[in-house]
């Protein structure tokens, strides 16, 4: 054993939060040593936003490219994936992390290598292929293991060469025909992407209807234009058994398929099962670290990032970083608060959602007022044209007067959403946002109508 002695915090996961608190813990004076088993930066840059959005970028302008026909005039489109791969490949240096590594080093911090695991209270150890190295932290360990794909129990499906989001990143020849299984923000972003570059996709969802976690509305919307790029959408479909030979055979209720290549993505499962968690007095099996307002999970322990079970988000783990570094720190709050949790769906239409849903409203028991205003029928949609499709869904808490949850749908709806996100957090009354100058024409206009159309 190699006993490498006292630190202030170790790190254990280095995704953007564990990045993050690293490096400000580091630059406020403390010992920091940061472990990671993998690329440094974690999913996010190298299997996972960054790759992903520069294909959805290829992808969108072939959509906007076809949609010149109608109001500009004749294109040649001819798509080209190696332009795509060899941009997700410069983007992340060859999956190599040394420029996530080197501004870590030059902030004080020592980046370990290996597997670590909890040893008690303040205590990690880590182990490499040459050494078993043991860390005392005096004010206490940072988690940010994160989470890697999961898989469904489809029988047949482990014996078979399919894809997750981290194998579809390095594609750099497209399939003829793809099967996507699960109809969640990754698998509609890259049914659409692949749809657009020419290959035959199908997308497949057990629940009944697709971005089950978005209103209704909104999965709607995006469902239409899938079925317009091309993409087979089939909900509420069992899926019974998959085997590979040469091509994939998916037997489903509906049918049989035989795509070229086979995308999962359904979902993500947190990496707790081997950290040493019964050490610290914690269930290694549990869904996910509960954490206080101030991230703190234990004596000494603070969980960040996906691992938490409020959401896989880049910026969600950013913010919870920040939480727990003032924490660590001494500093005061502001401390974790989710009423205004924001995300986006990157496919297109574009989907932003923030807060609550129209019925996780109902559930909670709130007096629940929905507006809605169509965005093809405001002026923006209608001059925007082919692709400006979309909507602005509210829901609004009648016994306050305040928004607790918005959607917009659209060509800029993740953008739209910076104003309902502000609105949710501040709490602001819906006759305040009322009374605002809503810029004409604009696609954040439409949520003037729909503040309008609330019964409130």
């Amino acid at each position: 054993m190699d006993t490498n002695g006292d630190v202030d915090v170790v790190v254990l996961g280095l995704g953007a939060g564990g990045e993050l608190a690293a490096a400000r813990l580091a630059e406020a004076g403390l010992r920091v040593v940061a472990v990671e088993r993998g690329l440094v930066g974690g999913e996010c840059p190298f299997a996972g936003c960054t790759p992903s959005k520069l294909a959805i970028r290829a992808a969108d302008l072939l959509a906007e490219s076809r949609r010149a026909v109608a109001l500009a005039g004749d294109v040649d489109v001819r798509p080209d994936w190696s332009r795509v791969a060899a941009r997700i490949r410069e983007a992340n240096h060859d999956w190599d992390d040394a420029s996530h590594v080197r501004p870590l080093e030059d902030a004080g911090v020592t980046v370990v290598r290996g597997h670590g695991r909890l040893d008690g209270p303040g205590r990690v150890v880590v182990e490499s292929a040459d050494q078993r190295r043991v860390y005392v932290a005096a004010r206490g360990v940072v988690l940010d293991t994160g989470t890697d794909p999961d898989a469904p129990p489809i029988d047949g499906l482990d014996a078979t060469p399919y894809w997750t989001n981290r194998e579809v990143v390095r594609v750099t020849e497209l399939p003829d025909s793809l099967a996507v299984v699960g109809a969640g923000p990754i698998g509609v972003e890259l049914a659409q992407v692949f749809a657009r570059f020419g290959v035959a996709v199908t997308l497949l969802e057990t629940a009944d209807r697709i971005l089950g976690g978005e209103e209704p509305e909104a999965g709607a919307v995006v469902a239409t234009s899938l079925a317009a790029d091309g993409v087979d959408v089939r909900t509420g479909v069992e899926i019974r058994r998959v085997d590979h030979d040469g091509r994939f055979r998916i037997a489903t209720d509906g049918g049989d398929l035989d795509p070229e290549a086979l995308l999962v993505a359904t979902g993500r499962r947190p990496n707790l099962d081997d950290l040493g968690l019964h050490t610290v007095g914690l269930d290694p099996s549990a869904g996910h670290l509960a954490t206080d307002e101030r991230m703190r999970a234990g004596e000494r322990l603070w969980a960040i990032g996906d691992i938490t079970g409020v959401g896989e988000y880049t910026h969600l783990s950013l913010y919870q970083a920040g939480v727990a570094v003032r924490d660590i720190l001494g500093e005061e709050g502001p401390w974790a608060d989710y009423r205004a949790l924001s995300r986006v769906t990157f496919c297109d239409p574009e989907v932003g959602g923030v807060g609550v849903t129209e019925q996780q409203a109902r559930e909670a028991g709130l007096d629940v007022r929905v507006g809605r205003a169509d965005l093809a029928g405001a002026a923006r949609g209608w001059i925007h044209g082919s692709g400006g499709d979309g909507l602005v869904k509210l829901v609004a808490d009648a016994a306050r007067g305040v928004l607790v949850g918005g959607s917009a749908v659209g060509p800029c709806g993740g953008e739209v959403m910076g104003l309902l996100a502000a609105a949710v957090h501040a709490e602001v009354p819906v006759e305040t946002l009322r009374r605002m100058h809503f810029a004409y024409p604009t696609f954040h206009r439409a949520v003037l109508g729909a503040l309008n159309d609330l019964d409130l």
